[in-house]
């Protein structure tokens, strides 16, 4: 028996198995096969109605319900596939770690996770489910990143190149706020494959062009991984764009539509949304140190979190030396031997459960333990400054906005690659 059979047997059967006096209740149904893992439609049902409130909020016209749930489909096969790729990797996200991020989430908002209860409970939504997509949310983050990071590298010759064009731009040089649609291609796609992609891609200008609503049209046309959020990508300078885009967008107007341009991902299509000039704001660095704990099979997540709860009992009682505990304890290897101490850094550049609790303290003040990606941490801010306008500081930037330029060119690529290399099946959905 195939999967596809099995699966429809499964669903009958929970049918079956009612009362004998009632009729048979469907309690859900297989939609998808991704390897040897399966999409609901109750799945779809959940993105496509998220996506419909938020539209209703905004008051924006949206395609017919039959193109979201393609949309949402691919949305799932593509989270699908990185859970899959999670569980080979041996990566979880913890309780601890999801209730830090919900805990900055509402922060962010100006409220607790209370609040945050409240609100999405509100909305008619289960906070229990809520609470699992943000835990894969930051599961498939960290897959790509995991994944991605490695296949990118910045020359010292590339950030030399870089800062001379910043520097011929002054420090004035434009930001896009960039719509994005795409049109895919398999990377063994036939001349007529290729033609249709292409007759596609024109279709699509030639409707914006019309002046039709480039959010709708992403959301029922593109496959780019923001599509259902409207192909919004947000601003960007012109070096932090993937090099296809920026040649093409440098010194274009708000409202320009651009494209198709060809890329080994299938056909982009780009509108200017806004052009502003880029926002100068001085920096505040941090110094700081901190010990970092793991949780291992051995040491427990209670057990980590205790172990750094005691330390910060004894240091806010002076019976302890930060250095030394770090030294001896913190599994950071560049800075324990540093007594935990971190250099001046934008707090930015730091994980956000450790950029967030940084800067919530005072100075000399010492944290209690949280937990990021990296495991258990305490932190205290030792102090703050203005952050100077330095050339390494600039050499830092540049090279940040090479290496997200090229992040973004390889997430396109090794997420084809992925999809290519699994087994996707996908069943009509009857409604």
């Amino acid at each position: 028996m195939n999967l596809k059979k099995l699966l429809t047997s499964a669903v009958l059967s929970i049918s079956l198995c009612q009362s004998a006096f009632a009729a048979p209740v469907e309690i859900d149904k297989v939609i998808g096969i991704v390897n040897q893992g399966v999409i609901l439609k109750s799945e779809v049902d959940t993105i496509v109605n998220r996506v419909k409130k938020q539209a209703e909020e905004q008051s924006q016209e949206l395609p017919k319900d039959e193109t979201l749930r393609v949309q949402a489909v691919e949305r799932l096969v593509n989270q699908t596939l990185m859970m899959q790729m999670a569980e080979r990797m041996g990566l979880e996200i913890s309780d601890s770690q999801l209730d830090q991020t919900l805990a900055s989430m509402a922060k962010e908002q100006g409220g607790s996770i209370a609040d945050l209860r409240r609100t999405i409970e509100g909305s008619g939504e289960s906070f229990q489910a809520y609470r699992e997509e943000i835990r894969k949310e930051i599961t498939t983050q960290q897959v790509m990143r995991a994944n991605v990071d490695r296949r990118v590298y910045v020359s010292e010759q590339e950030v030399d190149n870089l800062l001379k064009i910043m520097d011929s731009q002054g420090q004035n040089a434009e930001e896009y706020d960039i719509g994005h649609i795409l049109i895919d291609i398999p990377s063994d796609a036939s001349a007529d494959e290729i033609a249709s992609a292409k007759t596609r891609a024109d279709k699509v200008i030639e409707l914006l062009n019309d002046e039709q609503e480039f959010k709708r049209i992403a959301i029922s046309s593109s496959s780019g991984s923001q599509a259902l959020e409207g192909g919004q990508l947000g601003w960007m300078g012109i070096n932090e764009m993937p090099s296809l885009f920026a040649e093409a967008v440098k010194g274009k107007k708000q409202g320009a539509i651009i494209g198709p341009l060809r890329s080994g991902a299938g056909f982009h299509i780009i509108k200017v949304q806004d052009v502003r000039g880029r926002q100068v704001v001085e920096t505040t660095e941090t110094r700081s140190r901190h010990i970092l704990i793991k949780p291992s099979i051995i040491l427990s997540e209670e057990k980590a979190r205790s172990m750094l709860a005691g330390f910060v009992k004894d240091l806010r009682a002076d019976k302890a030396d930060f250095a030394k505990l770090a030294k001896e304890y913190s599994e950071d290897p560049g800075s324990a031997l540093k007594g935990g101490e971190y250099d001046w850094a934008d707090p930015t550049s730091y994980v956000p459960a450790f950029r967030d609790t940084l800067l919530s303290l005072k100075q000399n003040e010492i944290s209690e333990p949280f937990r990021s990606q990296f495991g258990w941490h305490i932190v205290q801010l030792l102090d703050t400054r203005v952050a100077d306008k330095t050339e390494q500081a600039k050499r830092n930037r540049a090279h940040g906005m090479l290496f997200n330029r090229k992040f973004k060119e390889e997430s396109f690529n090794w997420q084809q690659e992925m999809r290519e290399q699994a087994h996707v099946e996908i069943f009509p959905i009857d409604e």
